[in-house]
């Protein structure tokens, strides 16, 4: 997707940018700007942007050579154009390209979503409750971009401000009143939500993950603070009042708050009534009203995330009813405790659970549930967090009766390291199958299951549950599933009857 936004009437920086200094001329304006020398067009504004590999600011010249008009920097350049020095230049980034696409979250109500577990599935629980509540609803998510008029699925949560300000237009422009964002902690570390202007923030939960991202806990948590400054003067925060960090978030903020609970005290909460492995239901009370949900997706945590969405949806005013009948009427998510059901009499789950935390909610929701064994399939990605890989490991042999670790993807050095890491992890090593080929480790997995056993499938990418554009060595675990469990059926039905001995009393 293109990494430039233009516009048709210029924008001035000096009224866009007021705290800038202008080197090579009075003002700048621009009708484009773009962040990559190498896609610069003649005329275009250049934004030197440090990222991961490089520094901008070292690549100047080759935007000029490419034709760029200007440049927006964060120190004095001794250039042949016109320089806009700023104090973040990705901050003046995403406001120019919001700008240049004519500030659509000025028409467009916008929700933002962040926290470690939960927010993909959040951001689509808010969708679903709006659209029954008669609002059209775009949503940006970690399975796809939906603009209003088509959906586009990709594994980024949370894009570029080219990116997200280009999206947010079209949203606006296909008529969409709303627009439910996922921020990752990455994005917005990147400020890729500069230029956006949010009515709620929403925080499913804080905890440890991303720690060789972002170097420590503190700087996680930090991260997903920055959430709060994107909210519009007169926006509402939302907090989950059972997460510690989200508490001491709810302390610190300085904005109208609501909070969400099950055990604790919020303003909205929820009681668990009854959970089988194909539904729950609980009792949600917003106020003096009180309603009984019956969801498809199970365990403690999407109950957390229907309360966070149903606040969200009673921020913008709609009923209770609506609440509970856009949170029915989501079924089932990709890598969201997707139940696979092709007539074993076992429970077959797939769940995304990349992080230790997310792996443990999965298995404790799943062990509440399992009357026989809990069978579970990891694997990491190698490019998960290293210092997650052995968390992982011990997850899976405290929560799961058999633990067979793999692959994600196709079999490799850098994958047989990720492997070694989980093994870390293991108090007893041995106690760890491992099964290097993902469906033979599925289908192995399946064939060792018996009537009231589960099998949780983890590890895979977002990117590889929802698109079919991936390589094709890694076919998705939920079609792998299917396949091995419909032939099994087939086997079953097909097997010869074995003869049977009956011995009648004399």
């Amino acid at each position: 997707m293109s990494q430039t936004i233009t516009s048709r009437v210029g924008v001035s920086l000096r009224n866009l940018l007021p705290d800038a200094k202008f080197i090579g001329g009075s003002d700048i304006y621009a009708k484009a700007c773009c962040a990559r020398p190498e896609h610069i067009l003649p005329g275009e504004v250049f934004i030197a942007i440090c990222d991961d590999n490089e520094d901008g600011h070292d690549r100047v010249d080759e935007a000029i050579e490419r034709g760029a008009s200007a440049v927006v920097s964060e120190k004095s350049l001794p250039v042949s154009v016109p320089v806009c020095v700023v104090g973040d230049s990705r901050e003046a980034y995403g406001q120019l390209c919001h700008a240049l696409a004519d500030q659509p979250t000025d028409r467009i109500k916008v929700i933002g979503v962040t926290g470690t577990n939960g927010k993909t599935t959040t951001c689509l629980l808010i969708k679903a409750i709006l659209q029954k509540a008669g609002a059209k609803v775009g949503s940006l998510t970690s399975l796809g971009c939906d603009n209003g008029y088509d959906q586009q699925s990709w594994g980024q949560p949370t894009p570029n401000p080219a990116i997200m300000a280009d999206m947010l237009s079209r949203m606006q422009y296909n008529g969409c009143t709303h627009a439910v964002l996922e921020a990752s902690s990455e994005g917005l570390v990147k400020q890729h939500l500069a230029g956006v202007q949010l009515d709620v923030a929403a925080f499913t939960n804080i905890r440890q993950n991303h720690i060789e991202l972002h170097g420590s806990a503190r700087n996680y948590y930090r991260a997903k603070k920055k959430l709060l400054k994107y909210l519009r003067d007169t926006g509402v925060a939302i907090f989950n009042g059972d997460d510690s960090n989200c508490v001491r978030l709810l302390n610190q903020a300085e904005v109208p708050a609501l909070s969400v609970a099950v055990h604790g005290v919020g303003e909205i909460t929820a009681s668990v009534v009854e959970r089988h492995k194909s539904e729950q239901t609980f009792m949600l009370t917003a106020g003096s009203q009180t309603m009984p949900v019956c969801t498809r997706m199970i365990g403690d945590h999407h109950v957390y995330n229907c309360l966070v969405a149903a606040a969200v949806c009673l921020v913008y005013g709609v009923d209770l009813k609506t609440v509970v009948r856009g949170l029915e009427s989501v079924e089932t998510l990709p890598g969201r405790m997707q139940r696979i059901e092709c007539g074993q009499s076992y429970g077959v789950f797939i769940d995304q659970a990349h992080t230790h935390d997310g792996l443990a909610v999965a298995l404790k929701t799943l062990r509440r549930v399992t009357h026989g064994r809990l069978i579970c399939v990891l694997g990491a990605h190698e490019s998960s967090d290293r210092v997650n890989r052995p968390l992982l490991g011990r997850v899976a042999e405290r929560g799961s009766d058999v633990s067979l670790i793999t692959m994600s993807g196709p079999a490799g050095t850098s994958r047989n390291e990720v492997v070694h890491d989980i093994i870390d992890g293991f108090a007893r090593p041995a106690k760890a199958h491992v099964i290097p080929n993902r469906k033979e480790a599925i289908r192995y997995a399946l064939s060792q299951a018996e009537i009231g056993d589960t099998v949780l499938i983890t590890g895979q990418t977002t990117e590889r549950l929802v698109s079919d554009r991936v390589e094709k060595t890694e076919p998705r675990d939920c079609d792998v599933a299917r396949e091995l469990l419909y032939e099994m059926v087939q086997e079953e039905e097909t097997a010869p009857m074995e003869a049977k001995v009956i011995a009648f009393p004399r």
